[in-house]
């Protein structure tokens, strides 16, 4: 009886566009924006919480959003995310050390430009190939990309160790080197990401990767040009995670080397984005969310059962469990927990009264 779209009038055509025409899902949204605006900030939360848990699960949402945008909405998988990642760091980096007095953010923005001149140069294959074909395609980007910022000095700053490491990030003589401050910044960043994915997937855009999605030559048909829809979808797509790479390496590690964007990291957003479910907004968070959160759950277990079991082990169940969700959502819920939660929703809809 608490969620009902009966009494909830329509008079505008932007009150018929709008994002959540539901009452009850603003209000919903509304309360998770003050849970993490205001009540995780200024409750007593142990600093560990937002390095292990919190930072990380935004950071790795933004990227699964991306690529949610480009295999959900558009179709076209990509193994490739460790290496756009990668770039956004090394960019973001490069543009830091080597333009006096940049703004980080602006910084990060241009990173994600550089990145998504980067997707569209592996993206052209999309054009001719599909499928299989199509992720060993994006996987050469992957190891390209870890070779050529292994090997080539620029990209690091001639660094001795092939390493590099940045200082806490000030903008406007702001600087955010506490946990909570990080944390701040990258919800920010992500809640405004959300709103423009949300958007665009809503729009013309949106529709035209959903209609080459299903059947590229049908939308070809009716007047979408392929061409354009593909490349718009790893343009955008790499954007996203371009920023989300830069935010991974100057807010989260604070150092890191190549290895930190290497193929596990592709796979891992991968697995968020079918977990959480394709084609879908909320998939992202929630697969960001099930994917960081298992690690640590698994690392507590043994102490909680009283049982001793090797980090060894306990990263081999890691890999058995993400195997297992995957085969079962692909073979029972492809849509994964997104669906989940829309099916729940449906039928609040309908309680108490079924008929």
């Amino acid at each position: 009886m608490f969620y009902r779209e009966a009494g909830q009038y329509k008079t505008s055509y932007a009150a018929d566009q709008a994002v959540f025409p539901i009452g009850q899902d603003r209000v919903f949204i509304g309360i998770w924006l003050l849970i993490g605006f205001v009540a995780i900030p200024l409750l007593p939360t142990p600093e560990y919480l937002f390095r292990a848990i919190f930072i990380p699960f935004l950071i790795l949402a933004l990227a699964a959003l991306g690529l949610n945008l480009l295999v959900g909405y558009c179709g076209q998988v990509s193994l490739g995310t460790g290496a756009f990642m990668a770039v956004g760091a090394y960019a973001a980096y490069n543009f830091w050390i080597r333009v006096d007095g940049l703004n980080p953010l602006i910084a990060f923005v241009l990173a994600g430009g550089v990145a998504t001149l980067v997707g569209i140069v592996f993206g052209i294959p999309s054009l001719r190939i599909k499928g299989f074909y199509l992720a060993v395609a994006t996987l050469a980007a992957q190891f390209f990309m870890d070779w050529m910022f292994a090997r080539v000095g620029w990209f690091t700053n001639y660094t001795p160790s092939g390493s590099i490491a940045v200082p806490p990030i000030s903008v406007f003589g702001f600087e955010f080197d506490s946990p909570v401050r990080r944390y701040m910044l990258c919800l920010t960043i992500l809640v405004l990401f959300a709103i423009v994915a949300k958007n665009i997937v809503r729009g013309r855009i949106g529709r035209s990767w959903m209609a080459t999605r299903d059947m590229d030559v049908a939308a070809e048909i009716i007047g979408i040009r392929p061409m354009y829809a593909k490349l718009s979808a790893f343009a955008v797509s790499s954007f996203f995670i371009g920023v989300a790479g830069a935010l991974w390496g100057f807010v989260h590690l604070g150092s890191w080397e190549p290895l930190a964007f290497d193929i596990n990291r592709s796979f891992s957003i991968l697995f968020m984005v079918i977990i959480g479910g394709l084609g879908s907004i909320l998939g992202a968070f929630l697969g960001a969310a099930f994917i960081t959160v298992l690690p640590l759950f698994l690392n507590q277990l043994p102490i909680w059962l009283g049982t001793e079991i090797s980090t060894a082990m306990i990263s081999h169940i890691e890999f058995m469990i993400f195997g297992a969700l995957i085969v079962f959502f692909l073979a029972v819920e492809p849509l994964g927990l997104a669906r989940l939660w829309r099916i729940a929703k449906e039928k609040l809809r309908l309680w108490p009264f079924p008929y």
